[in-house]
């Protein structure tokens, strides 16, 4: 029913999509995962022509990818490290026939992003650095684990052909280039809309 919803373009609530996930996901749901208006605003944003090829980085339980699916004729990948997660979310892909997503099991310095043609970044390298608000206990703290991922993603992004478009949701804008410029902005400053110029 949500996601007919999506497709239909009627607004869905945070906390009626979130019950499509198990009790543990939805517990940390509020604080990792992008909510709805805000996945639908990016994704808007992302798919500029139709079967534009989107990479969530860090997809976490494939909220965003869902969402952005569902609302928009873009294709997204989410790459995520948590093979739970990443199961979880083609699981839920699957029983509700998205065709138009696909997960990947890896770790960000894996993939290239030369694959794709736009970016959605939701500060997934933060729990390196947060102590307090784990999304498990699989994943330990590593604040050098924060800086490599970023430099990474930074050195990809750099690498993009101009007009590539990125958004970046509760960013501190350590993985953005030089050669992106800010167009603009929502929800108070922490929804950012890029488009890499030069």
């Amino acid at each position: 029913m949500i996601f007919k919803q999506l497709r239909q373009n009627i607004d869905v609530k945070d906390a009626v999509f979130n019950e499509i996930y198990p009790p543990g996901i939805q517990a940390v749901a509020d604080m990792h995962w992008t909510p709805v208006a805000v996945a639908k605003l990016a994704a808007e944003y992302l798919v500029e022509k139709p079967g534009r090829k989107v990479l969530d980085i860090g997809s976490g339980a494939g909220k965003f990818c869902l969402v952005g699916a569902a609302s928009t004729n873009g294709f997204f990948f989410g790459v995520e490290q948590r093979p739970s997660l990443t199961k979880i979310s083609k699981k839920i892909a699957e029983r509700h026939s998205i065709t138009n997503v696909e997960f990947i099991n890896s770790n960000i310095n894996e993939i290239s992003f030369s694959d794709y043609e736009a970016f959605y970044f939701f500060n997934s390298f933060f729990e390196n650095i947060d102590i307090l608000h784990p999304i498990d206990d699989t994943i330990l703290p590593d604040s050098d684990l924060y800086h490599a991922y970023s430099d990474y993603v930074k050195e990809q992004l750099h690498k993009t052909p101009v007009g590539t478009r990125l958004v970046t949701y509760w960013s501190k804008w350590d993985e953005i280039p030089s050669n992106f410029e800010l167009v603009d902005s929502a929800c108070n400053g922490f929804l950012s809309f890029w488009k890499k110029v030069s």
